[in-house]
């Protein structure tokens, strides 16, 4: 019979935690910040990018992304063969809320037209963002277990954006990209035109 030992000792007395139990602390690994650039692309290996097995997930934080056309969706895209192609096969869902500057329209509800279903295109995870000087888009976007060989590669993603038309738009995404290959590259772009400024920061969570 195994013997069970118990000690009452309080957590503020463990000084360090064991490599393998995860804590949820965000690493930064990498931070680009756009002038005009028509993409920002993190590939595992360049430039310090770590999209590998080192974390359980990684987390893309948005911040000001203004575009320098007007009415163009910040999209983002999946490579599994370290940016030759960014085509990685997506089932998707979004929904999207919505007020309007002046009040005279508010929502909520499921956007059939930017999801995907097993389609390689980039998939919006902000939509119609204004170019107004004033106007950007925040948020983030959350990737899991990209490095597997066995499952799914699933993400998360929230925004939110100074919409054209002067709406404030709050806007979610979620889906997997349908491959068991390891996923090492990860492109964001507008739809049309370039991203006129704002950074992109890389986590990997713990």
């Amino acid at each position: 019979m195994a013997l069970i030992s118990v000690s009452n000792n309080a957590l503020s007395n463990i000084s360090v935690l064991p490599a393998a139990i995860p804590t949820g602390a965000l690493t930064l690994i990498k931070s680009i910040t756009a002038s005009s650039s028509a993409s920002i692309e993190f590939i595992n290996g360049t430039s310090g990018v770590i999209l590998d097995g080192t974390y359980s997930s990684y987390v893309f934080s948005f911040t000001d992304i203004h575009p320098a056309t007007d009415n163009v969706n910040f999209t983002f895209n999946m490579s599994t063969d370290s940016g030759a192609n960014y085509n990685v096969t997506k089932t998707t869902t979004t929904f999207i809320a919505y007020h309007l500057e002046n009040d005279a329209a508010a929502g909520l509800q499921y956007e059939t037209a930017r999801d995907i279903a097993q389609g390689t295109d980039y998939q919006q995870i902000c939509p119609a963002v204004g170019s107004d000087n004033d106007q950007h888009s925040t948020g983030y976007l959350q990737l899991f277990s990209l490095s597997s060989n066995t499952y799914t590669k699933h993400f998360i993603s929230r925004t939110s954006s100074s919409h054209n038309g002067d709406y404030a738009v709050d806007f979610y995404t979620a889906g997997y990209g349908n491959t068991t290959s390891a996923v090492n590259a990860v492109r964001f772009q507008m739809s049309s035109g370039n991203i006129d400024d704002g950074t992109i920061k890389l986590y990997g969570v713990k």
